[in-house]
């Protein structure tokens, strides 16, 4: 299991296994989000390259964010304050600015 801190800095939260593989990210009280291999796939193709806006917004992502693909495209729950420190730690990303990632 590997700790990390959200995006703004303000939380840790956890994680089991890898992006190539499929994670289970555990934050909050106890609260769990699994994101498969193929989901993370899709994520970084579609966003390889970019830079973008994160979209840490729970309920209003801006548009065209990380944060919006993945209400749309994996959970309605708003995760992107920890898929990208995973994708940084993970060397798939860098931070581009206090908004944005820049996709490798």
């Amino acid at each position: 299991m590997q700790t990390l801190t959200t995006w703004d800095g303000r939380s840790k939260f956890s994680y089991t296994g890898s992006v190539a593989y499929g994670l289970m990210i555990t934050y909050g009280k106890g609260f769990s989000v699994t994101i498969s291999t193929v989901e993370y796939k899709a994520l970084l193709k579609y966003f390889h390259g970019r830079t973008v806006e994160i979209g840490t917004s729970r309920t209003n992502p801006s548009r065209g964010s990380v944060g919006e693909w993945l209400i749309y495209n994996v959970t309605k729950t708003g995760i992107a304050s920890y898929i990208e420190p995973i994708l940084i730690n993970a060397g798939y990303a860098v931070k581009a600015g206090k908004t944005q990632i820049k996709f490798i």
